[in-house]
This record gives structure tokens, sequence and C-alpha cells, in this order.
């Protein structure tokens, strides 16, 4: 995908993001991991590594909030969101999120 792809993607990811915030307000939807990457698809000077990284973090904590369970059609889709996002992480966020889990 080119760039500009991206942040196309990159931007209705964020209006999803909206839309359920305002349907459900902030009961289970805590967009927290898309929100300490500090990316947004206004942000085009960012790399194409950092926008992918925001796509598939921010897809996963959508498929997430729309999972019954983590065996439902979302769950599964929200885990493989997540090892896509791992692939885009530098070694300083890998080593930042294991410092926030302990």
């Amino acid at each position: 995908m080119q760039k500009d792809e991206l942040i196309q993607l990159h931007t209705l990811l964020l209006q999803i993001k909206t839309y359920l915030e305002q349907i459900y307000g902030n009961n289970g939807c805590a967009f927290s991991e898309y929100e300490k990457l500090n990316i947004t698809p206004y942000q085009i000077y960012k790399s194409k590594r950092e926008h992918k990284l925001a796509i598939f973090t921010l897809g996963k904590e959508i498929a997430a909030f729309l999972a019954n369970d983590e065996y439902s059609s979302f769950g599964k889709v929200s885990s493989r969101l997540g090892q896509m996002a791992e692939r885009f992480k530098t070694n300083r966020q890998r080593e930042q999120a294991k410092i926030n889990k302990d």
C-alpha cells in the first residue's frame, strides 16, 4: 500500500473509533494503546511504518471492543491484528510495553 492509502485507511478507522465512542461513551470503549502511540492520520509527516502500526493497533482495539469473547470472529481478528501490530513496533516500544505490563 502507498502511504496516502494508509493514511486514508487510518482516517476511516479513526472515524469508526469516534463513532463507537459517541454511541457507547467511555463504557468499555478504551483505546488506550492507540492513544499511547500519539499518531493521528493528520500527521502526514509520520513514517509509513508508524501509520501501519497505528492502523493495526486501532483495528485490534476496535475488533476487541466488538468481540463477545476471544474465540468469536472479532476476537480472532483482534488477536491477529495484535500480532501484526507487534511486527511494526520498534525495540523501544516493545521494551516500554514490557515495563508497563510489570
